[in-house]
């Protein structure tokens, strides 16, 4: 039976053509043509034509190869494509760099004929960018504590990723779904027959039985943001008591994913090949934390009831009993294989403009370095808090997405002088999914003229007439004209 969105892409006559992922994928394993055309069951001719783009792929096809070289049909997906174009693209386009970037159809053509290599680039060029970055906050700070490190005392590896963004890229190649981690949570869910508003008593009698760990309330806190703290040694959890329903869940599943899914989780770690101690530890909570978000909101559950709702967050949140950026990171991780929902980004951005979370299923290009740009959704919710704006914005490159982007407050325990965090949450699709979402009722999305044109930041964007831009692209040739004034604040040569 053909998935949902093999559906989608036949009922709207699009043609996949796969050519040269196959052919690396069967020189990888040291097949010939025939070999592989036996695997698949097809014609010589047949697969000759697929590996040389005459012919495309049907969803039949389609799952053939995945079952025959294994793994997910995602290895096949253009979307990935689309990223590490974007990526490739920015990188390109720095002039620091001192050559002139390629055309588009010669980047697209490495990027699908020798994507290893595209990827390599990219991974160079973000270690370039972290050691001028690095090499920019010694100068500032004098060679200050900052510039070593804290264990022992010795200059850092400058141009390492820093564990989190280490982390933050093991998701993102993952589509932000692991699919491992995924189904045992689901598991474990329909197990305890969890339900909203009533999770907590079930998930504390999980981790006595299974674990022999008891859980107690926080007595003395001590640390007012403390939400977790597991005495290994006397086996007991303590949770503050001012913690819901479903926070006390999203506790106690972590911990139980620590505890009964370390190997599971472990696996996982081991597989991705983390640099260092401190990137490990931080991918285990991370994947402790995406464990027990799937255990508030069992996979196909909250699937059946996103689609129910044309993905209306708020209708979620009452429906499911969590929060607002809960439901919305959620609904970036619905990539399971034939049961896929709308491939969404998640983006989490404070009143300065950092980004301290960012998944995605998309092909949208985060700025890695620098500010995001002002003028997407995410920066005017602060204006408007509370409220959902809805976004049609376009990239350099033409691609547009549809986004939404909603404050949020989080704070601990305690009343009037309780500490308090505000962010702005942002969810978006390509715009080709975004009549599926109840947000865009009503909007003319094929208008172009409404689309807003976004970039990836402005150390990288090369849109000459920006108002709102804050720096010059990174490498160009600035150009001053003291007789002329205008509010674009910055022009350059754009060659």
């Amino acid at each position: 039976m053909k998935s949902a969105n093999f559906a989608k892409i036949e009922s709207a006559g699009r043609k996949l053509f796969v050519g040269p992922r196959v052919r690396r994928l069967r020189e990888q394993l040291g097949w010939n043509q025939t070999q592989l055309a036996a695997r698949l069951e097809l014609s010589l001719s047949y697969v000759s034509q697929i590996e040389t783009n005459q012919r495309p792929v049907t969803a039949a096809v389609l799952l053939k190869l995945a079952e025959v070289f294994g793994g997910d049909v995602a290895q096949f997906s253009e979307e990935q494509d689309k990223r590490l174009l974007a990526e490739l693209d920015a990188a390109l386009n720095d002039r620091t760099l001192g050559h002139e970037p390629p055309q588009a159809a010669q980047l697209a053509r490495l990027v699908e004929q020798a994507p290893e290599l595209a990827e390599a680039y990219v991974a160079l060029y973000q270690r370039h960018q972290r050691l001028q970055d690095e090499h920019a906050q010694l100068i500032d700070r004098f060679y200050g504590e900052q510039g070593r490190d804290p264990g022992t005392g010795q200059p850092r590896a400058w141009a390492a990723p820093l564990p989190h963004e280490e982390v933050r890229d093991f998701f993102n190649r993952r589509n932000n779904y692991i699919d491992a981690l995924d189904r045992l949570a689901e598991a474990l869910a329909q197990g305890l027959a969890l339900q909203p508003a009533q999770r907590a008593a079930p998930l504390r009698e999980a981790l006595l039985q299974q674990c022999g760990v008891t859980v107690e309330p926080l007595a003395d806190p001590g640390d007012a943001g403390l939400l977790r703290h597991y005495d290994a040694r006397r086996r007991r959890l303590h949770l503050p008591p001012h913690l819901t329903d479903a926070q006390q869940a999203f506790q106690m599943a972590t911990q139980y994913a620590l505890l009964v899914a370390a190997d599971a989780v472990a696996a996982e770690v081991r597989e991705a090949g983390f640099s260092d101690d401190a990137t490990r530890a931080l991918a285990r909570q991370g994947l402790a934390h995406y464990f027990a978000g799937a255990v508030l909101l069992p996979y196909a559950a909250f699937l059946n009831a996103a689609r129910e709702c044309r993905y209306d967050v708020e209708l979620l949140q009452q429906r499911f009993h969590v929060s607002f950026e809960t439901i919305c990171h959620r609904l970036s991780t619905l990539q399971r294989q034939g049961a896929r929902g709308v491939p969404f980004y998640f983006v989490r951005v404070d009143q300065a403009g950092n980004i301290s979370k960012r998944q995605s299923a998309t092909s949208f290009h985060f700025s890695r370095h620098g500010g995001a740009c002002p003028l997407w959704n995410v920066h005017e919710a602060f204006a408007q808090p509370g409220r959902v704006l809805t976004q049609v914005a376009e990239m350099p490159d033409g691609s547009r997405f549809f986004g939404i982007a909603r404050t949020i407050e989080r704070h601990g325990s305690g009343g009037y002088r309780a500490q308090r965090k505000h962010f702005a949450i942002g969810l978006g699709c390509d715009l080709a999914h975004a009549r599926e979402l109840v947000y865009a009722d009503g909007l003319d999305l094929g208008n172009a003229a409404q689309a807003v044109p976004i970039g990836p930041g402005c150390r990288v964007c090369p849109r000459e007439h920006c108002v709102q831009r804050a720096f010059p692209p990174a490498g160009k040739l600035l150009v001053a004209d003291s007789d002329r004034e205008s509010l674009v604040s910055y022009r350059f040569n754009s060659t």
